[in-house]
């Protein structure tokens, strides 16, 4: 029996069917192993040493491929054709062997496509395992772990909120913060332009003001109101003349087969797809067999492929539609290694596939892979240009015909972003020299210029691959993790730095300068691609990097936190402080009109307060520069009806807020993100919650709605629904909240109402060996591992905790021990010894029993006081704030 070994289990039943009954085909599901997460996992001192550890999930799957593979002749390694399925296989062979299972036989295949013909032909062309992949498969691992090991920790202890770094990540989150900071330097400048709407046989077209006063007119020659009210008011004056018509034509060439950021690309503009989406979608339908292997940055189509191709073409149009040569591209992209084919289908004679996402990613992998071999389209531009009769003000009109589509029948390519000066698309009427249009209207519209755009995802993945850093697939992974960090937000498809992201990228600037530069990070690919090539010794490559990083994480660890705040007061001082219109200086608060404004941290994040503290309590979000809301923490909404007192809307470190009253009798709420415009009826509903919905048709308790920490939501009886919006709250009727409840209930069943489900699970303890769950506490959320409780941070999401985080926060609670539930319990003996002092002699026996037993037993209270200790200890920023 021959035992062949892929990633997946769909690809495992195609394969095995292609085979016959000679083959056992299994599925490793992906990476059977990893390194632990936990310091020593990679051991420089040790030659880069490196411990790897079972998935818990993979159990039976590797069992089961053990069991197989000592019944096997051979084993055939035959995990994807890239460094990732070397590693894959790299990992079994080293698991059987170790488990004394692995054949005599071990050979290595690889094929681009999932048809019959790739895999038998690869099954008669084996290899051994390639071992510079391999080498730069450890590297690259080895690599990440060391940079987010040594740096996250340092981050957890001197950076509030930042959760963790990454080479790849931190670098794809500063090109986000670049551009952030770009739009805010950007000041929109005004121009003006003028344009006639003309007529000439009937057509209407449209011309623009090229010539002024005899002075050629640029993008912002026309800067204000005035003048362009007065070249308007000469080209209404003017009779306008053919001058000239010049026409050219004009050549486009189709673009290159998708690699896998084309794709990204692409189906983000054209699908609506994230960079996660269509590299899940394309490998269902690489598994189906439908088209190549989607993890490449080759452009070319193999021969047969690119007949295929052209053969289609022929059949589906004219001869005229297929050029004369086959046409073959050539990567630009930096990094590029071309190992593999471009994207395609691997039948051109099927031009759909599946449904609903596969179906409308596979169209367009089809018709991008087909437009690639058709013909160029030819187009025709005309540029009329008409001057009045003084010569000194000239229009010009551009128009383009398509004379013949070529490849634009079937495919063009989207942009991201269209420029003010795409106006070739129109038609222009047959004109001549010395013809004279009629003119219908003439119009002066004012414009500004605009910011540079905020990144989407196509146009973010482009600009990785353009600076070379990082792999195109690993392009999906980098922008999830940003995202899941909460570093980023999207609004409308595009990137918007948050606080946090920006504080994060600001810190490594500041202290890591040279790990977050592109040239940096674009040469740690280029050195990583040697490797693969055979060029680079791995560990050597390490051995350098580990030589300066480590240092330098070590001298940002022993810095105080009052002096990372100080650095990085100074540091963001252009953006906390810019300089103000008035002179005045921007560091004087604008509360007290005495105390200085600085950078402050607490274990909620970043803010900006007063040196006056705590006699001046003014703070500022650290997000909101400086002048952007200063003192608009005292604004009136107006008066509540019911007591007529003033409801303020506020800024506190934690953001917006409204306020009514004054003191501790103050009633506050805070003010949820997707309130577009606060008003006073919006505050009055806000500070009324939460709402009483009504009594439920069962049970006869009050069924209500509010605002809580994790968002909106409904409660009755101990039990909780979710809400979607901060409007559902105050509209949600009786019988959707009942409704609602209901669902949670049956979802949930007896064993929720009995014993708490965990958040989330992070795999097993590497100490105690206790399964790390995130819980919900009635204190808030928190993390075991069965023996030590945790409480998480009051920023810190639990959806976003990390395996290394959890770790830490245990480790970190687990070495405090029960010092301080001592002090309470001792304090505790005096209760029982007075209730004695009062009894009779019968009952002393029963007094003894408190000192020595209960009062160390129950440890409710102090263990509550020793879990908010660990927590302040690893929160705090700045010890002086």
């Amino acid at each position: 029996m021959q035992l062949v070994i892929v990633e997946s289990p769909a690809k495992a039943k195609t394969i095995e069917k292609y085979l016959g009954k000679d083959y056992k085909v299994l599925a490793s599901y992906g990476h059977v192993r990893d390194l632990p997460p936990k310091d020593g996992s990679v051991r420089p001192d040790e030659e880069f040493a490196m411990d790897w550890e079972l998935y818990g999930d993979k159990q039976r799957q590797v069992k089961a491929i053990t069991d197989a593979a000592k019944q096997a002749d051979r084993l055939i390694l035959a995990t994807d054709p890239d460094r990732e399925g070397e590693a894959i296989s790299w990992h079994v062979r080293e698991l059987l062997a170790k488990r004394r299972a692995l054949p005599k036989d071990v050979q290595r295949v690889t094929f681009n496509a999932i048809t019959k013909e790739t895999v038998t032909k690869a099954m008669t062309q084996p290899r051994e395992l390639d071992q510079d992949l391999i080498d730069a498969y450890l590297a690259r691992r080895a690599l990440d772990y060391l940079f987010g090991f040594t740096l996250s920790p340092v981050l957890w202890r001197k950076l509030p909120g930042a959760k963790s770094a990454g080479r790849v990540q931190s670098v794809a989150l500063r090109l986000i913060v670049d551009r952030e900071r770009e739009i805010e330097a950007f000041r929109p400048q005004e121009y003006w332009s003028v344009a006639a709407l003309l007529a000439h046989d009937g057509t209407d077209f449209s011309a623009k003001l090229v010539t002024f006063e005899g002075q050629k007119l640029d993008r912002l020659s026309l800067g204000d109101e005035g003048v362009a009210l007065r070249a308007r008011t000469a080209v209404e004056q003017g009779a306008f003349k053919v001058e000239g018509v010049e026409t050219k034509p004009h050549r486009r060439n189709p673009q290159p087969p998708f690699t896998t950021s084309t794709l990204q690309q692409e189906a983000a503009r054209k699908l609506g797809f994230s960079a996660s989406q269509t590299m899940r979608v394309a490998q269902t339908l690489y598994e189906a067999g439908a088209i190549t292997y989607m993890r490449t940055d080759g452009v070319q189509m193999d021969p047969s492929a690119i007949s295929a191709a052209r053969a289609a073409i022929a059949e589906r149009f004219s001869g005229h539609y297929v050029p004369e040569k086959p046409r073959h591209y050539e990567t630009k992209a930096k990094n590029a290694q071309e190992a593999h084919e471009a994207i395609r289908p691997t039948e051109f004679t099927k031009d759909r596939f599946g449904s609903g996402d596969e179906a409308r990613l596979y169209d367009l992998i089809f018709k991008r892979a087909m437009a690639s071999q058709m013909a160029s389209a030819q187009l025709e531009r005309t540029t009329v240009t008409l001057r009045d009769g003084t010569g000194r003000n000239e229009l010009r009109a551009s128009g383009q015909v398509v004379k013949f589509p070529g490849f634009l029948a079937v495919y063009e390519e989207g942009r991201d972003n269209k420029s003010d000066d795409d106006d070739d698309g129109g038609l222009l009427p047959f004109m001549k020299a010395g013809d004279m249009p009629a003119k219908k209207d003439v119009t002066a519209e004012q414009h500004f210029t605009q910011p540079p755009p905020r990144f989407s995802e196509a146009s973010l993945v482009k600009r990785l691959e353009e600076l070379g850093i990082g792999r195109p697939s690993t392009y999906a992974a980098t922008i999830q993790v940003i995202k899941d960090r909460a570093y980023v937000r999207t609004e409308k498809n595009r990137f918007f730095a948050e606080e946090t992201g920006r504080l994060l990228t600001s810190f490594l600037e500041r202290f890591f300068p040279r790990y977050v530069a592109y040239e940096f990070t674009a040469g740690m690919e280029d050195e990583l691609d040697d490797v693969s090539g055979g060029r680079q010794e791995w560990k050597a490559l390490l051995e350098a990097f580990w030589r300066d990083f480590k240092p330098k994480s070590d001298e940002v660890m022993e810095k105080k936190p009052s002096e990372v705040t100080e650095a990085l007061d100074e540091f963001l001082s252009d953006y906390l402080f810019p300089p103000k219109a008035d002179g005045t200086d921007p560091r004087v608060c604008p509360k007290c009109g005495e105390g200085r404004l600085s950078l402050r941290g607490g274990r909620y994040g970043a803010f900006v307060a007063c040196s006056n503290y705590p006699e001046c309590k003014f703070t500022r979000k650290f997000a909101q520069p400086g002048g952007a809301n200063d003192g608009g923490d005292d604004e009136g909404l107006g008066k509540d009806p019911e007591t007529g007192m003033e409801i303020m809307r506020r800024t506190g470190r934690f953001g917006p807020y409204i306020q009514l009253g004054e003191g501790k009798e103050a009633k506050r709420a805070s003010i949820p993100k997707d309130i577009d415009e606060l008003t006073l009826e919006w505050a009055i509903k806000l500070l009324s919650l939460p709402r009483t919905v009504g009594p439920h048709p069962e049970s006869g308790k009050d069924i209500t709605a509010s605002i809580g920490r994790y968002g909106p939501y409904l409660a009755h009886d101990g039990k909780y629904a979710r809400l979607r919006s901060t409007a559902e709250v105050f509209d949600t009727g009786m019988n959707a909240a009942v409704s609602m409840l209901a669902d949670v209930a049956n979802r949930g069943g007896a064993a929720s109402r009995t014993k708490a489900e965990p958040l989330k699970v992070l795999g097993a303890h590497p100490t105690s060996g206790g399964e790390i769950k995130v819980m919900a506490g009635r204190y808030g959320p928190y993390v075991t591992d069965g023996t030590t409780n945790a409480t998480l941070p009051r920023d810190q999401k639990p959806e976003d905790l990390t395996a290394e985080q959890a770790i830490t926060l245990i480790d970190e609670k687990a070495a405090k021990g029960p010092a301080k539930p001592k002090k309470k319990a001792a304090a505790k003996k005096a209760a029982p010894k007075k209730a004695a002092a009062k009894t009779d002699g019968a009952k002393k026996p029963a007094a003894k029993k408190a000192p020595a037993k209960k009062a160390p037993a129950k440890k409710a209270a102090p263990k509550k006081v020793a879990e908010t200790a660990g927590t302040d200890d690893a929160a705090p920023w700045d010890a002086d704030a």
